[in-house]
């Protein structure tokens, strides 16, 4: 399979970054997997000589403005997230996060597959939908609220698993839930123990107790490709590279495995 970086923080030469993420993923079906906040992802799209709209379907990760306004710009294929991907949430200081709109505008633009529960794309790709906090170190406190002010979780932020000959790949958005737990509800969905690749952003900041603890956790799981993107910040990309060889996500980049 090849990912293809469409999007990221960080730009590979002759491309454009921008703070979020999108990726096409080239499998047993081509998808759209997250959209960016403008419409670079189309623009490196370009580059790379893909035709987004040759994907089989788009999927959202989750309904932060940074994965998900760039839909805006696309419209007309099957559209697969999570039921609260479009309410309105904030930062706990006032600022907006959601996106810029609703679910009636996206069941108008796209062919709208909600999905709380595991989602079979076809039989060797799942939607994991709602992702169960199992692992007691993660997905424990947040900084964003609801518009009614209660706690956001943000459990609408999902991942894509992928069934391989060499174990499965699990992709995912910025692992609000946590990477951990992604990986667990992964194997337990899937059946399968063996995981090759954990990739994407998982919300780490560096230089602390949860990012020890995640790449103690994923150490212990003998994976063999970890790869981090966008929302893993800077102190916890450099201790992933320490810890894994890892090279950090760039818009342009294709990785393939």
């Amino acid at each position: 399979m090849k990912i293809h970086v469409l999007v990221d923080n960080h730009a590979s030469r002759d491309f454009s970054a921008e703070w979020g993420l999108s990726l096409f993923i080239e499998s047993s079906k081509n998808l759209l997997f997250d959209f960016g906040s403008s419409d670079l992802y189309i623009k490196n799209a370009a580059k790379l000589g893909i035709d987004i709209m040759s994907a089989d379907c788009f999927v959202l990760s989750h309904g932060h403005w940074d994965h998900g306004n760039g839909l805006e710009h696309i419209s007309g294929k099957r559209l697969i997230c999570h039921p609260e991907a479009f309410i309105k949430r904030y930062r706990k200081d006032g600022g907006y996060i959601g996106l810029t709109f609703g679910i009636e505008e996206a069941k108008r633009k796209f062919e709208l597959e909600l999905a709380r529960e595991p989602y079979m794309i076809d039989e060797n790709i799942i939607f994991l939908g709602q992702i169960p906090s199992v692992v007691d170190f993660e997905s424990k406190s947040t900084n964003f609220v609801k518009e009614d002010g209660s706690m956001d979780l943000v459990m609408d932020d999902s991942a894509l698993v992928f069934k391989t000959g060499e174990g499965l790949v699990i992709i995912s958005g910025c692992a609000h839930s946590g990477i951990c737990n992604t990986v667990e509800y992964a194997k337990q969905v899937s059946g399968i123990d063996r995981v090759f690749a954990v990739l994407g952003g998982f919300h780490l900041k560096g230089g602390d107790r949860l990012t020890e603890r995640t790449i103690d956790y994923l150490m212990k799981s003998n994976i063999e490709s970890i790869r981090t993107s966008h929302c893993t910040q800077f102190d916890a990309l450099v201790q992933f590279a320490n810890a894994f060889g890892s090279k950090p996500f760039a818009s342009g980049m294709t990785i393939e495995l």
